[in-house]
């Protein structure tokens, strides 16, 4: 499967570029879309994943998501708001998925609802 990879010195075009601050409020606004309420937002760097999510509801997000695309920054926050509802990748998490990102850019991950749980790696 394809990913992306984190490159921290990698140049980034600045409509691609958001700051922590617009970040959570594109957070709020999904959550707000999907209706829940995630009971913390933070931003730090993470090694493995682009995100997680723990079961009292706090949202984690790797730094290097705010450098990526909207459609990507998209597809790993309704993932990790998604797991507020639901706790699984099962098929009504598929669903969902598709049904929130459906019109968007091509997935990170097309064949597997967990994006942001799969390692950044390298996009064609």
């Amino acid at each position: 499967m394809n990913g992306i990879e984190k490159q921290p010195d990698a140049w980034q075009p600045l409509e691609e570029a958001v700051p922590a601050d617009l970040f959570r409020v594109e957070v709020r606004a999904w959550a707000a879309r999907i209706g829940v309420e995630p009971g913390e937002i933070h931003i730090r760097p993470m090694k493995r994943k682009w995100a997680s999510c723990s079961s009292r509801g706090r949202l984690t997000f790797d730094i290097g998501l705010l450098r990526q695309p909207a459609y990507q920054r998209a597809e790993v926050i309704v993932h990790e708001l998604l797991h507020l509802k639901l706790p699984n990748h099962g098929p009504l998490f598929r669903a969902l998925m598709q049904a929130y990102l459906s019109g968007k850019e091509t997935p990170i991950y097309p064949n597997h609802g967990a994006a942001s749980h799969f390692p950044m790696q390298d996009t064609p």
